[in-house]
């Protein structure tokens, strides 16, 4: 374990550094920033993960609708398991709890978790990108969930989230400073277009293989994406779930409304410096027009037609109602 550590520590030292949101220092590894400890595990998770082909892995940058697909995807593939919605695990769990994160929850500090005794279909989640996954994910014919949320969105959302875990020392994270980082790649697991494109493209030549939902288009017809979902994941609603409602149902109970009313998600912490009651904020589209000046839109748009052209990726930035 000592020569492990040594070797980490040896590793880092050897990486560019920049001051994190929250505080701590952000490496940059392999072309994408992280913390020190999400490093050691990404880098255990390469070395000791091997998948299978039933397994769901579950992708996003963060602020980007996480605990969103994490409850549909369980609910999705736990329908029959609790056909009685009071008896949902979701209502008295918090979904970080239920769908474990490889990187703060299963290879953290160094753990070798067992995963032999886990229920198939297995379901995971990662905020890594996508050179970082074991070679067996990549391989394999299990399934990789990927959502992505509008840069613009994920910035302000981002820049709310890491405030709250700034140790009070500090004093706040200035807009003005969070903007600047996002623009220059430095976030946790980005650049947030680098961890995008890198999803996309893997969608476009392997169909089959990456799902790529955007949480706009979750937001606009959350019937349709849930059926999309469950299609993909090879779980698909039947007739007869569509008559009886279980598409509604589900989409009800993984609701933003409903998954922040719950008194599991209004206390404690599911994933280490943040509480659980920070994980629900608006969760709504086109929220950045409240905060991004002109010069940062006119700056943003520029950077973000530059890292995106030619990859066909597009983003919806505005309110759905407006017209």
């Amino acid at each position: 374990m000592a020569n492990g550590h040594e070797s980490h520590q040896g590793l880092l030292h050897s990486l560019p550094k920049e001051k994190g949101w929250i505080g701590l220092p952000l490496y940059q590894y392999q072309g994408s920033w992280c913390h020190a400890k999400g490093i050691q595990a990404a880098i255990s998770l390469q070395n000791h993960f091997h998948a299978i082909e039933s397994d769901v892995i579950l992708v996003t940058t963060p602020k980007s609708g996480t605990t969103w697909l994490k409850a549909l995807a369980f609910a999705i593939l736990n329908r029959h398991r609790y056909t009685n919605l009071s008896q949902n695990p979701l209502l008295t769990h918090n979904p970080h709890d239920l769908v474990p994160f490889f990187e703060f929850n299963l290879y953290t500090d160094n753990q070798l978790p067992n995963l032999s005794d886990l229920p198939s279909p297995r379901l995971f989640a990662t905020h890594i990108p996508y050179p970082w996954l074991p070679e067996s994910i990549k391989i394999s014919n299990c399934k990789i969930v990927y959502l992505c949320r509008n840069p613009k969105d994920t910035l302000v959302s981002y820049w709310h989230f890491t405030n709250k875990a700034r140790p009070e020392i500090l004093g706040p994270l200035s807009l003005e400073k969070g903007f600047e980082l996002f623009c220059k790649g430095i976030t946790g697991f980005g650049p947030f277009w680098d961890h995008a494109l890198g999803y996309w493209n893997e969608n476009l030549e392997r169909p089959q293989k990456v799902l790529f939902l955007k949480y706009e288009e979750l937001k606009k017809d959350i019937k349709y994406q849930v059926k999309r979902l469950a299609e993909f994941m090879g779980y698909p609603f039947t007739i007869e779930e569509e008559r009886d409602g279980v598409i509604d149902e589900i989409s009800r109970l993984c609701s933003f409304e409903c998954l922040r009313s719950l008194e599991v998600n209004k206390s404690g912490k599911s994933i280490s410096y943040f509480e659980n009651q920070t994980l629900f904020r608006k969760g709504e589209v086109g929220d950045w027009v409240n905060y991004l000046t002109i010069p940062m839109v006119e700056q943003f748009d520029q950077l973000m037609e530059e890292k995106l052209c030619g990859s066909g990726l597009t983003f919806d930035m505005y309110p759905q109602h407006r017209k």
